[in-house]
């Protein structure tokens, strides 16, 4: 039975690949790329290298001969997995950052339930962190959604984690992957949001484990900033203009508590006229979940505080 199901696995190939998105962290990428390639799915994986200058290429293509890499003229951020996704050929395509794999027998399941759901576009794996292997809390937040799930084949979700998550490739595709503009720091929204208006579903996958040992090689505050920077320009591509502006004065608050305000207030403003030119307010039924989620969030962090609901 075990060879039967190996082979089962390697067949799988054909249907899913990976891209892994990584720049000047070349330890942790080969570790990486080990753990995928060790898979018994054998899927082809793909590396979006973001213009990195500490040999990462060179070393994959020495060292890694079956990992295809696509090398970005400049550090794109998020939109360097776009360069790979133009290179994937099968129907399904798994996403990992350098500091995360996905465990055996998560590709195939992954696959098995898409086929099986074809309103599902996207699905985001359990994310299971350092040695401890304690779960993510956006994760705990996934497991608990409060979104009607009737014919779904797991909690429905808003949204999902960029770095472990399978899409069908033409969905991908079709809300023209990540927003080069926005660089890194919560830009699956914008493209979650975008799968949402189209009819597309995102499901939570508790089977489906991604591991994620978090790299020391990360400029928290400015991730902060970069977070509350595209969360503005988010709400002004697609949300209602009372939403905008609150998540508007959020980004302000937090720019002015980091120091910034002045340089990076003015970044953000300046983008204005690019986001009134592509603004694309979604539908009433993805606000309505939106605000069903905020609103569940908002109840269990009353509980936690000890609140009354």
């Amino acid at each position: 039975m075990k060879m039967n199901a190996y082979h089962r696995d390697r067949s799988l190939a054909h249907r899913i690949s990976v891209v892994v998105l990584t720049h000047n962290r070349a330890t942790e990428v080969m570790h990486c790329l080990s753990r995928l390639l060790a898979l018994p799915e054998q899927p082809g994986v793909i590396v979006a290298d973001n213009a990195s200058s500490d040999g990462t290429v060179a070393l994959i293509e020495a060292g890694l001969p079956g990992v295809r890499v696509v090398q970005c003229p400049s550090n794109l951020g998020a939109a360097g997995r776009n360069q790979a996704v133009a290179c994937v050929s099968t129907d399904y395509v798994a996403f990992c950052d350098d500091d995360m794999w996905w465990d055996a027998g998560a590709l195939a399941r992954a696959v098995r339930l898409l086929d099986a759901s074809p309103r599902v576009a996207v699905l985001s794996a359990r994310v299971l962190v350092g040695e401890s292997l304690e779960l993510d809390e956006t994760c705990v937040r996934m497991r608990n959604s409060p979104l009607e799930s009737r014919d779904l084949p797991g909690p429905q979700l808003t949204g999902y984690i960029a770095g472990a998550c399978v899409f069908r490739t033409d969905v991908f595709r079709a809300v023209g992957g990540y927003e080069p503009r926005l660089f890194i720091g919560g830009e699956e929204e914008l493209v979650a949001l975008d799968v949402l208006a189209s009819g597309g579903a995102i499901v939570y996958l508790d089977s489906a484990v991604v591991h994620h040992h978090p790299s020391p090689a990360r400029d928290s505050r400015l991730r902060r900033r970069l977070l509350a920077r595209n969360a503005a320009w988010i709400s002004w591509l697609r949300l209602p203009w009372r939403d905008a502006c609150f998540t508007t004065g959020l980004a302000f608050a937090l720019l002015w508590r980091e120091g910034a305000f002045a340089r990076d207030a003015l970044a953000m403003m300046s983008a204005l006229p690019w986001a009134l030119a592509r603004r694309r307010v979604v539908p009433p039924a993805v606000l309505e979940m939106r605000r069903q989620v905020h609103d569940a969030e908002l109840r269990q962090k009353k509980v936690d505080q000890g609140a009354p609901s």
